[in-house]
């Protein structure tokens, strides 16, 4: 075998064994930002979870209340149209990079919250409601679920950001643009929520 075939094939083979290198880190990269996205998605169902949960106990407790206290009309109105609007809006894992659409649907549980605490508010107004066992029942599963959402929702953006400084950072980027693996949104504090509250006596 003479010299230059012995160098023409050691140029090959140093291609060959880095063309095998690249597609295998490659593969690997894209592996792993599909898992971290899986990731994503399996966070996600857990915050849609915990807020259909809420969803689910809103017809009762009003329910309760309307049987117990004959309430400001409004106040479970409210309540019972914030629940529907949370209901219309279904935002699915793949969405998830829509800053308009998570800004949507955090809205409309943002504002089935604060309708929620008009009506607890108002039921302090009625002994016999707080007295009432399935008030006060629903009331602390309620609160329950309240709790459950803040934490789902802590690490929702937990593995968002994990996923979002995966695909960001180079050379995993270059992957990530070629996969179609877009940034994810966070769950965001509702607008104002950085003043503190008034209190007046």
């Amino acid at each position: 075998m003479s010299k230059g075939l012995k160098i023409g094939l050691g140029i090959v083979g140093v291609i060959v064994l880095f063309i095998f290198l690249l597609v295998s880190w490659a593969t690997s990269k894209y592996n792993a930002f599909v898992g971290l996205n899986e990731n994503v998605k399996s966070a996600w169902s857990q915050v849609e979870n915990v807020y259909q949960r809420r969803a689910d106990l809103v017809p009762n407790l009003v329910a309760t209340v309307k049987g117990v206290a004959n309430f400001e009309k409004e106040t479970y109105t409210a309540v019972t149209e914030a629940r529907a609007k949370v209901g219309q809006i279904k935002l699915s894992a793949d969405q998830l990079s829509d800053p308009a659409a998570i800004q949507k649907f955090q809205q409309a549980q943002d504002g089935l919250g604060s309708a929620l605490s008009r009506l607890l508010v108002v039921s302090e107004n009625y002994p016999q409601l707080k007295a009432n066992e399935n008030f006060l029942q629903l009331q602390a599963q309620l609160e329950g679920t309240e709790n459950r959402i803040t934490v789902e929702r802590q690490k929702y953006n937990t593995v968002a950001t994990e996923y979002n400084t995966a695909i960001k950072r180079f050379p995993g980027v270059i992957i990530a643009n070629f996969g179609g693996f877009r940034e994810k949104e966070y769950f965001k504090a509702a607008a104002g929520s950085e003043q503190a509250p008034k209190v007046q006596f």
